[in-house]
């Protein structure tokens, strides 16, 4: 009886090597220390354009504040004014022309025009209201006196000659008081936008400490993996802080050019509105609405300044947290 041959196992194939997990997108070859484009990177320079936009709004409002203030400044020092007063047994109107020839006598002195007396009282319409009958009540007649740039004049001896030539009737107002208070007033503006500015300078130092830390916790595999073949915390912090100083640059640039093309939009609405009837108005408190070169100037300072507290504050984050 023949034997009945075993069948053959068929030939065992050569074990397939295993294959290999894909590396974490951290871990890759030639992948950044810092990723270079994700949503919190997008988002950290959006953040740094909204900050350095309200900055640059800030410091551009503060300007033309600053500048309109000036003009202000410039326009009332360049006047004085001459207040005659009614009294008993005296003619107003000889010691209105009295007042402007000693006025006129003074060197330094441009030009003067004297109040009617209807001018004058309406003068008192804003406070007393129209349609009323002044006739009765001792509106004093006031004299505007404009003043030379070159020579100065002499404003104490003015006011000598007229309290001596018209005792207790004339007397002479420099506008010194207006002057202190609208200097007051525009510093503290421009205070008060200063101290915004570094706010939101400071608020955009908070949020890249908080994306520091983020990138160095979702990046801590591969600062470890540094560490280990012998990079030292300087190498990593240098490469961090160039990646935040282009995400603030590139936030600091968007925020500055953005204030840029606002104020440029709102200075041609000022021209174009200049014809309506609120025109006089409007260059009366704001002047032409032009920031000018210096605000300019300083609105792309802030953009720089942004990106470099980015870089400065990223930098400080990562060696302390290495530290």
């Amino acid at each position: 009886m023949a034997e009945t041959s075993a069948p053959r196992r068929p030939a065992a194939s050569p074990p397939q090597a295993a294959a290999e997990p894909p590396l974490p997108a951290t871990l890759r070859r030639n992948a950044p220390l810092v990723p270079t484009d994700t949503a919190a990177s997008r988002a950290l320079a959006a953040v740094i354009a909204i900050l350095t936009f309200l900055a640059a709004l800030c410091a551009g409002a503060a300007e033309i504040v600053a500048t309109s203030a000036g003009q202000w400044q410039g326009a009332v020092a360049q006047e004085v004014t001459v207040q005659v007063r009614p009294g008993p047994g005296r003619n107003i109107d000889a010691d209105v022309t009295r007042a402007q020839e000693i006025t006129k006598a003074v060197p330094g002195i441009a030009e003067t025009r004297i109040f009617s007396k209807a001018e004058s009282e309406s003068l008192l319409e804003p406070w007393l209201g129209s349609g009323l009958d002044l006739s009765d009540l001792p509106v004093p007649r006031l004299i505007t006196v404009k003043l030379a740039s070159s020579p100065a004049p002499d404003l104490k001896a003015l006011r000598e000659q007229l309290s001596e030539a018209l005792p207790g009737v004339a007397s002479l107002d420099d506008h010194a008081l207006w002057l202190q208070r609208l200097s007051t007033m525009a510093n503290t503006f421009v205070g008060i936008g200063a101290g915004i500015v570094a706010l939101v300078l400071a608020a955009t130092g908070l949020a890249v400490v908080f994306a520091t830390r983020g990138a160095m916790a979702g990046n801590k595999e591969v600062v470890e993996v540094l560490h280990f073949v012998g990079a030292n915390d300087d190498y990593i912090a240098r490469a961090f802080q160039s990646r935040f100083f282009r995400l603030g640059l590139r936030g600091g640039a968007i925020g500055a050019g953005a204030a840029l093309l606002a104020f440029a939009f709102a200075g041609v609405l000022a021209r174009l509105s200049r014809s309506g009837p609120a025109g006089d108005e409007i260059e009366a408190l704001f002047g032409s609405f032009q920031v000018g070169w210096r605000g300019y100037a300083l609105i792309i300072v802030i953009g720089v300044i942004a990106s470099v507290v980015t870089a400065v504050v990223s930098r400080i984050t990562v060696r302390r947290f290495l530290a």
